[in-house]
């Protein structure tokens, strides 16, 4: 059955790129609701903007919906990320301006709250996309991306990187039985640190700080602490795609790969899924699928402690 968060949770940090305060709430919903952000500042106009595919304004760094309007929200891909991974169908977020704010660059703190307030079921059965057949897309540099038929959600991504703190990785999960909480939750954004100061010189990543993000330069690691992984960056990667792939506006039932792939990318793949004639169908879980959906199984004990 189709699920909401049991209470309302909020969290207050700063935002990546403006570095400005921000707070962000997430309340239940009913079925059918889908999940939907609202502007709290927003006193004249439509302040709702809907977490779907169709509704993002692509940024390079981060992912970025807007309704008609032009009223927007941005960093969204770690929320929506949490909220899929929990096993979450239906939530109205209100945030206080135009980011989400970075908290520690990861989506464990959003994923530790939603568990601990728990997870109610609803009167109504989940829905589905299965793709029926493979749909890919590519960008610069050789990167690419590929949805094909698969029985739950796949991802496998590869990344490749000049400085030997990052290198080329690679990592495969299913994400059924709460393996994104066990795997891929507390794993942080990454960048190098040339690029850090080419964004500052743009006026970006203004909020960006060594807590909230890993930072490399050729073979080391900036950050304190070190890296959570071996391998951190590649799960990023992975939670920023399960976060993207969130958009299609229902669980996705196929496998996933993506190849240098960013949030542009993702979303290309999203477009080009939804207008391939034949290339999905709707569905309506019965308990064998639904258990292979992302957030079955998962639960507050399996955060890694790390995080």
């Amino acid at each position: 059955m189709q699920t909401t968060i049991k209470s309302s949770v909020s969290f207050s940090g700063v935002s990546l790129h403006s570095g400005r305060p921000a707070r962000v709430t997430i309340h239940p919903a009913s079925a059918e609701h889908g999940i939907w952000f609202r502007r709290t500042d927003i006193r004249v106009g439509d302040p709702l903007v809907p977490a779907r595919w169709d509704a993002v304004n692509q940024t390079p760094l981060c992912t970025r919906i807007e309704n008609a309007r032009g009223v927007s929200v941005s960093t969204i891909e770690h929320i929506m990320a949490a909220l899929v991974g929990c096993g979450v169908h239906n939530a109205l977020i209100e945030v206080d301006g135009p980011e989400v704010p970075i908290m520690d660059g990861s989506a464990a703190i959003f994923v530790r709250a939603i568990l601990a307030r728990g997870i109610v079921r609803l009167n109504a059965p989940v829905r589905a996309i299965e793709v029926l057949k493979p749909v890919e897309v590519h960008g610069a540099d050789g990167a690419w991306a590929r949805l094909a038929p698969g029985r739950g959600l796949r991802i496998d991504f590869r990344i490749e990187f000049e400085d030997g703190a990052i290198g080329a990785q690679r990592k495969v999960l299913n994400m059924g039985n709460g393996s994104f909480v066990r795997e891929l939750c507390d794993s942080r954004t990454f960048c190098r640190q040339a690029d850090v100061d080419a964004m500052r010189a743009q006026g970006l990543a203004l909020g960006g700080t060594m807590e909230n993000a890993v930072v490399v330069d050729g073979d080391e690691v900036l950050s304190p602490g070190g890296l959570r992984h071996a391998d951190e960056a590649v799960r990023h990667k992975m939670l920023d795609a399960l976060g993207d792939l969130a958009l299609a506006g229902a669980p996705v039932l196929g496998s996933y790969s993506g190849h240098k792939a960013g949030h542009a990318l993702t979303n290309d793949l999203l477009h080009a899924l939804f207008t391939t004639p034949g290339a999905f169908r709707m569905v309506v879980c019965d308990a064998e699928t639904a258990s292979h959906l992302p957030g079955v199984g998962a639960h507050l004990g399996e955060i890694p402690a790390v995080a």
